[in-house]
């Protein structure tokens, strides 16, 4: 880059040492537009290698993408401390990371059902990080994930330690098969409590220890869907519990149902206090990704139908 800066800098000297001569002659004029086309043949090679550059690796664009799973839209923006972080790890600007996350935003089809346009400037080079995304969830967030950690200078067995503690017996294949598990289970609850901005979508609990990313398919029962942030309610711990053994439901119009078994517990306090008021209550809807309509219905179908129609 210097030097060509240098070159083109110096042009002056060039002419000055007689290159050029006189600049009358016909002669010369030949030669002045022989070394004008080689100056701008070099300036366009300067541009190119200036662009060539800035352009966006694979990887770059999967750990951006990865964290625009994670935030709500309303929190993209250079000042956000998440966004700051993945500026230094990669080493680009926070503006230039935001405006990336709002490229992902303009392809995004929950933001182009609503009309939501984003800019639409570098979603050619998004799209296929979204389409491989669609193709195979679990795959491209777990590559996405030891990207990250390699670029924090850790392995992702040490960015998870606090989740794989355990695994200390496992060996070959079954390690990495129930790592990747662990991982990807731990991103979609960022997700989706991201999501729902940190907030149980029926109390409205705010303490992150508190809250859990409820599976409305259950993880065993679709591959697929394990990792669509529309299969995931974030629920604090009692409603999670409540909701996975179909002791309430949400209906496809978002309202709260409780099961007949426990409506029969209605004299108690425990029921009066965490349940009573809860029937035909709307959830807090999150800000993108609402819960998906064919997947409640399946839990009301094989979860809380089926635990309601045994008693």
């Amino acid at each position: 880059m210097r030097t060509g800066l240098a070159i083109l800098g110096g042009w002056e000297g060039i002419n000055g040492a007689g290159l050029l001569g006189n600049v009358d002659s016909s002669n010369n004029r030949g030669r002045l537009i022989l070394l004008l086309n080689i100056k701008s043949i070099i300036f366009i090679s300067l541009i190119k290698t200036m662009a060539s550059k800035n352009l966006w690796s694979k990887e770059e664009l999967m750990l951006a993408f990865n964290l625009y799973l994670k935030i709500p839209f309303g929190k993209m923006h250079s000042r956000n401390p998440e966004i700051i972080h993945l500026a230094n790890t990669i080493g680009r600007t926070a503006n230039s990371i935001a405006l990336r996350l709002v490229n992902f935003a303009a392809i995004d089809p929950y933001h182009k059902e609503r009309g939501v346009k984003g800019m639409a400037g570098g979603a050619k080079q998004c799209q296929p990080i979204w389409d491989e995304f669609i193709q195979n969830k679990e795959a491209l967030i777990f590559e996405s994930e030891k990207i990250l950690a390699t670029r924090e200078n850790q392995t992702i067995e040490t960015k998870y330690k606090d989740i794989l503690l355990d695994l200390t017996n496992f060996k070959g294949e079954e390690k990495i098969r129930e790592v990747k598990i662990r991982v990807n289970q731990s991103v979609f609850r960022q997700i989706v409590v991201g999501n729902y901005s940190s907030r149980c979508a029926i109390t409205g609990i705010d303490i992150p220890e508190l809250l859990l990313a409820s599976h409305i398919i259950p993880w065993s029962k679709n591959e697929n869907e394990r990792l669509n942030p529309e299969n995931g309610i974030c629920l604090s711990a009692l409603y999670d519990r409540a909701f996975d053994k179909g002791l309430i439901g949400i209906t496809p119009s978002y309202e709260i149902i409780l099961s007949t078994d426990l409506k029969k517990k209605h004299k108690e306090t425990y029921y009066s206090k965490h349940f009573e008021g809860l029937d035909k209550k709307k959830i807090v809807l999150p800000e993108r990704y609402l819960p998906k309509k064919e997947f409640l219905e399946y839990h009301l179908d094989e979860i809380f139908d089926k635990r309601n129609s045994l008693l």
